[in-house]
């Protein structure tokens, strides 16, 4: 039996995208292909995929794509496609998480009823970014992303944000970035999750600069965990990191949550994830427990939609479960 009574979490993640075209053009972006340049994933490609998901340690769907223009004709289209997506994952009793960009409040509680979660990255609030690296991206803009927080909060979805860090911003930016992210939630108890994620440096994106320092990224959880409640977990992808001692110096500044782990990091496909098995391994000898979670904590169960409800129970139960056989 193992007394560890540090836990950091992670969910079980696989990734399915709808499509990679995007109209925005970030400077810094591994992700995104020119519209009309990447095909939609089909039903009957995702089905295929999922079917052989079944029976592997796999929980959440993470519903990702590139954007469609909101005036586009196709954008009834490709929103109706995410919605079915979800549904599929939820039929092979998956968790969807979708993470698509901005929408409009509509558009959010059509995908909240096949949802267990969903989310959209703050990044910065600086306009300035406007000049930068979002000079050619219109849906970055911190209003738009503000917005998109609060309609959340006032569906009352379970939400994931985060900060993008080393991309022009300043160390006040971080903070007004992390001070509005607390007042929203504050006012509506939605935020489950606040990533810090620290730029990388991809084959595809044109930014070019140095990857964001460790130590910076310590000192950003450490203004994290300032300012945000308690509540809120600080979430850190473990594949962005430079080494294993830099992993454990940000759980030990108050990083609590490594996110969705699988084969591929989508957004920064030149960064692969480690086994879990292998991670869990060497945390333990460090003295932190890496636990498994849903995509929706569980303080928002009531909240969900009726099938998503079912299937989140479920997999509670199986999850209490393993723990009782492993300890």
């Amino acid at each position: 039996m193992v007394h560890l009574n540090k836990v950091v979490t992670y969910s079980a993640a696989h990734t399915l995208v709808p499509t990679y075209e995007c109209f925005n053009h970030c400077a810094y972006c591994n992700f995104r292909q020119d519209p009309g340049q990447s095909p939609w994933l089909s039903l009957a490609e995702a089905e295929t995929s999922l079917q052989v998901l079944r029976g592997k340690p796999v929980v959440e769907i993470l519903v990702l794509s590139g954007e469609v223009h909101p005036h586009s004709s196709r954008r009834s289209a490709w929103l109706n496609h995410i919605y079915s997506l979800c549904g599929l994952a939820l039929s092979f009793e998956f968790l969807p998480h979708t993470n698509v960009g901005p929408l409009t409040l509509a558009e959010m509680a059509r995908l909240q009823q096949v949802n267990a979660s969903m989310g959209l990255m703050l990044e910065q609030v600086s306009s300035r970014l406007l000049e930068t690296v979002h000079r050619h991206a219109p849906s970055k803009h911190p209003s738009l992303r503000i917005q998109q927080l609060e309609q959340a909060g006032e569906l009352k979805i379970p939400f994931t944000t985060g900060l993008l860090l080393g991309i022009g911003e300043t160390q006040a930016d971080r903070q007004e970035t992390l001070h509005q992210i607390a007042r929203i939630h504050q006012r509506y108890g939605h935020i489950q999750e606040v990533i810090l994620q620290p730029y990388s440096p991809g084959q595809r994106e044109q930014l070019g600069t140095l990857a964001f320092p460790s130590e910076e990224l310590i000192d950003a959880i450490r203004l994290a965990r300032q300012i945000l409640p308690d509540e809120i977990a600080i979430q850190i992808p473990p594949n962005l990191l430079s080494s294993f001692e830099g992993l454990v110096a940000c759980l030990d500044a108050g990083a609590r949550d490594l996110g969705g782990i699988g084969l591929i990091d989508e957004v920064n496909p030149d960064y692969l994830h480690g086994s879990v098995q292998e991670l869990t391994r060497m945390l333990a000898k460090a003295g932190w427990a890496l636990t498994p979670r849903l995509p929706v904590y569980d303080a928002f169960d009531s909240w969900l939609s009726e099938p998503v409800r079912a299937v989140v129970a479920t997999w509670r139960s199986r999850l209490a479960s393993e723990a009782r056989i492993l300890y």
